[in-house]
């Protein structure tokens, strides 16, 4: 579980922006691996978001763009990784991220320590 001591406007859950990309992010990996549309994906995964903020006046922080995503998800022995590279950009992190997040300078690390095939 995750434990925030503040509720924010930054989104509409009252959830800091990074909290809500990184679980939205899971929660369509666990989509698309259970309806099917990418039979490669298995159930161990990890998501994180790093976003930049500015600070306006005396301290009021505003969403500016996404800094980095990492995904890591387990997979099936025979999918390449230029694959799962390309899929969880194209299914995934373009469903889910809004484009007025991402920008040429954002980060991305999909499965950046290699093959995941037991979790």
């Amino acid at each position: 579980g995750h434990m925030f001591g503040y509720a924010t406007n930054e989104t509409e859950e009252l959830m800091p922006l990074t909290h809500v990309l990184a679980t939205k992010l899971a929660q369509k990996l666990s989509e698309l691996r259970n309806n099917g549309t990418l039979n490669w994906l298995r159930p161990d995964a990890k998501t994180q978001v790093t976003v930049e903020y500015s600070k306006e006046g005396t301290g009021k922080l505003t969403p500016v763009r996404v800094h980095t995503v990492v995904i890591s998800t387990q997979h099936a022995e025979d999918v390449t990784n230029e694959t799962i590279r390309a899929e969880l950009m194209d299914k995934v992190i373009k469903a889910v991220i809004p484009a007025k997040y991402i920008d040429a300078n954002t980060v991305y690390h999909l499965n950046p320590s290699g093959r995941f095939v037991i979790g």
